[in-house]
């Protein structure tokens, strides 16, 4: 696979932090070949007006917000704009929809902007306006009053359904259009701000478009309607949300976990009402969340909206039903990942070849090996440490010290200090550890 030097790094830096990269996941993805299709043939519909919600489910460590980064890269090159939104306790609680909103539109991402798209998305609309009155042939180009006149006329018809689906939304738009012709940036900013659900914008602003009060819940999901419809406009094939580490609703007081869960039906219900066309809603969460009974069971009509049969043989799951389950990873896939980590590393270096000889197949295998006894040979949860370890202890080494041989002068150890609570739990104790053995 062809990737550039920056996006190289970019996830080598990523995996010697211990994190999953932003970019380039097609390179490291093992094992999601089989989705591929059905994704395909979800995002079509939804590029075609339709809608989709779909959830994930996995234990810790088998790649459920890789999973979630690998949708939103694999749907930006369909033409969608993605964004992505981790659920915590204080930070995000997921009954809170206008702060919910207000993190996507900061992380909304498109090809032409990796981060923070939305001034550009909302920019790149007005652009398009008077692009279309130009194409129109109709008018003089250096007439600008003409062509002005003529782009309000459009506009207007344009916002028609946007004022019938959120009509703040949609005075607000206008008011900034308006700022914008005046170079009153200020202004512009502020309604700006708004639009995404920032609080905190100054009365005077929003009295120049005349809307009140800073987003709320309900604003929120028509605000969420608003984009779409621009999106769509804008060219973009849809919207695809990823909403990450749903299981965080376990760990909250009881009312506003049934806060919680009650949005998220709502989310659902809306969806399947139509009320989001353009939309790919994708949730990750932990089994416990979905069957345990902190989580969906404590909602009826929820549980029966999510439920899906997992009692078969894995290999039979149904990619097109509304659970997805992710199995956790194994030593080959581990070795797998490992190897290709090892050729994207080495593709930097000024001798590949001793990286690749130094760390050779074998190596990696060791090492996987290693990783998984100190977690008390519980491959699942792997993946993170063992790549931290293979990039940061292993490869940056062989990359900087030319005498540097792992095989003699690595061994490996790990700390409580770098390890998650999960992977702390199943760190192997009074048990021999695989060492190093060259």
């Amino acid at each position: 696979m062809d990737i550039s030097p920056e996006r190289r790094r970019e996830i080598i830096a990523a995996l010697r932090k211990g994190t999953v990269p932003q970019r380039g996941l097609d390179f490291l993805a093992v094992g999601l070949g089989r989705y591929e299709p059905v994704m395909t043939g979800e995002l079509a519909d939804v590029a075609q007006g339709g809608s989709m919600f779909k959830a994930v489910r996995g234990d810790y460590g088998c790649g459920k917000t890789f999973f979630g980064r690998w949708v939103q890269e694999y749907a930006k090159k369909k033409g969608f704009a993605t964004a992505e939104v981790q659920i915590s306790e204080t930070e995000t609680p997921l009954h809170r929809l206008e702060t919910v909103y207000r993190r996507a539109m900061e992380q909304l991402s498109t090809t032409d902007c990796f981060l923070g798209a939305f001034r550009s998305v909302i920019d790149g609309w007005f652009y398009g306006l008077e692009e279309d009155v130009l194409a129109e042939g109709t008018m003089d180009p250096s007439d600008e009053k003409a062509l002005s006149l003529r782009a309000d006329e459009l506009l207007e018809q344009r916002l028609g359904e946007i004022t019938r689906a959120t009509p703040q939304f949609a005075a607000a738009l206008r008011a900034y259009r308006t700022a914008q012709r005046a170079n009153d940036h200020a202004t512009a900013e502020g309604l700006a701000g708004w639009l995404a659900g920032q609080p905190h914008v100054a009365a005077s602003v929003k009295r120049v478009a005349g809307v009140k009060g800073d987003v709320d819940h309900y604003a929120a999901l028509s605000f969420l309607r608003g984009l779409l419809l621009i999106l769509k406009d804008s060219g973009y094939s849809g919207l695809v949300l990823v909403l990450d580490e749903i299981e965080t609703l376990q760990r909250v007081r009881g009312d506003v976990r049934e806060k919680g869960l009650n949005a998220l039906r709502q989310l659902i219900d809306d969806i399947d009402g139509g009320r989001f066309p353009n939309l790919y809603l994708l949730t990750t969460g932990t089994p416990a969340f979905f069957d345990g009974p902190q989580g969906v069971r404590r909602l009826e009509p929820l549980a029966q909206r999510l439920h899906v049969d997992f009692q078969t043989d894995p290999r039979f799951d149904n990619p097109r039903a509304v659970q997805l389950r992710l199995s956790a990873f194994d030593h080959e896939r581990l070795l797998e990942v490992g190897v290709k980590v090892r050729d994207l590393y080495a593709a930097d270096c000024t001798s590949p070849d001793r990286v690749r000889r130094l760390a050779s197949n074998a190596y990696v295998e060791l090492l996987a090996r290693s990783v998984t006894g100190k977690l008390g040979g519980k491959v699942g949860i792997a993946p993170r440490l063992f790549l931290k370890k293979l990039v940061s202890d292993v490869l940056d080494r062989i990359d900087q010290f030319d005498d540097f041989d792992p095989t003699k002068h690595y061994q490996l150890t790990i700390t409580g200090s770098e390890m998650t609570a999960v992977e702390r739990e199943s760190h192997a104790q009074g048990v021999d550890d695989i060492e190093l053995d060259p």
